[in-house]
């Protein structure tokens, strides 16, 4: 079978991760999750004291980005690659609502989104890759062979997403979950640098009604069909 690269792209907690996993396992691709990336930059600022509620210090994390060293390790036990930042493993701390309160602002500096992207096409130099983010059809590979654009209402987004931080033992109420998707919309579509939007050729699936499993089945299809053209 032919490789090819496969694009993800959407709003936050679409389940764009979920779905890449799932390909990239039946593919036997590598999997980028460009998210966990910017989600790591984000904990660095957090950590150094460059972003809080009220201030951030761009010009800081910028000067800061060469001290920055991001690396996906994969772990055998889970069966996905976890995010390393310099070293230290930081998948738990990276999915808090914290994070996820300051992850768009950092992603939208352009030096941030430039080191980053660099990064994420060398690693996509030899196709048989799934990656996921905002910007991954439209940016990272504009040339991709299969580009899906994700997609459910923010009230939809927001209760998955409240689920799955109740599991995870997270003290955050539903609203301001839903908050957070709401904002983290706004400042992802309205970014001067590589804004959220549909790429001309990728494909609009709405999964507002549809389960793992159906959302699975209707996207390897279209793989399917994408390496029987090519």
């Amino acid at each position: 079978m032919k490789k090819i690269t496969i694009a993800i792209d959407g709003f936050s907690s679409t389940g764009k991760s979920t779905l890449a996993k799932q390909l990239a396992k039946e593919l036997e691709y590598v999997y980028v999750d460009t998210g966990a990336m910017y989600r790591a930059v984000a904990y660095f600022a957090m950590q150094h004291n460059l972003i809080g509620a009220d201030f951030f210090k761009k010009e800081a994390l910028i000067e800061a980005l060469a001290d920055i060293k991001l690396e996906f390790r994969f772990n055998a036990e889970l069966g996905f690659a976890e995010m390393y930042l310099n070293g230290e493993n930081v998948e738990k701390q990276i999915r808090t609502i914290e994070v996820s309160n300051f992850v768009s602002k950092v992603a939208a500096v352009s030096e941030v989104r430039a080191k980053l992207v660099e990064q994420q096409q060398e690693m996509g130099t030899n196709k048989a890759i799934v990656m996921d983010g905002r910007d991954i059809g439209t940016v990272v590979f504009p040339n991709a062979e299969l580009k899906i654009f994700m997609t459910a209402s923010a009230e939809t987004r927001a209760q998955r997403r409240f689920d799955e931080l109740q599991q995870k033992g997270d003290n955050v109420s539903y609203e301001e979950v839903l908050k957070n998707v709401v904002d983290r919309d706004y400042m992802d579509t309205h970014r001067e640098d590589s804004p959220l939007v549909i790429a001309d050729d990728a494909i609009e699936i709405d999964n507002s009604y549809l389960n793992k499993e159906e959302q699975f089945a209707a996207v390897l299809e279209l793989v399917n069909d994408v390496v029987k053209t090519i």
